[in-house]
């Protein structure tokens, strides 16, 4: 990975999802411009704030998708993912876990 450039894996399981009454939402149906998590895989060298294993939230229309050995994976520039959560953000302070 080269400079700021983030590439990260989103979950397939994640696409569908259910409303609070019930109702099964496709992984197809578009909300608005609802924001996305996905597992970081690899960094450059210019990162700053997020390490490998972190979740990052991110906006699905600003991404670039790229298929590698078969599996897709979608390449960010760090300035733009929205929040990182991770393990390590919550150490001993009691906070959630989350860099905004």
């Amino acid at each position: 990975m080269l400079h700021d450039r983030v590439l990260v894996r989103e979950d397939p399981e994640a696409g569908d999802r259910r409303s609070s009454g019930g109702i099964l939402i496709p992984a197809t149906a578009r909300v608005g411009n609802r924001l996305a998590w996905a597992e970081v895989v690899a960094i450059g060298a210019n990162v700053r704030t997020i390490q490998v294993g972190d979740r990052v939230l991110f906006d699905p229309a600003d991404r670039g998708e790229v298929e590698v050995r078969g599996t897709d994976y979608v390449l960010l520039r760090e300035r733009d993912v929205h929040a990182v959560a991770a393990e390590r953000l919550a150490e001993g302070d009691g906070s959630t876990g989350l860099y905004l």
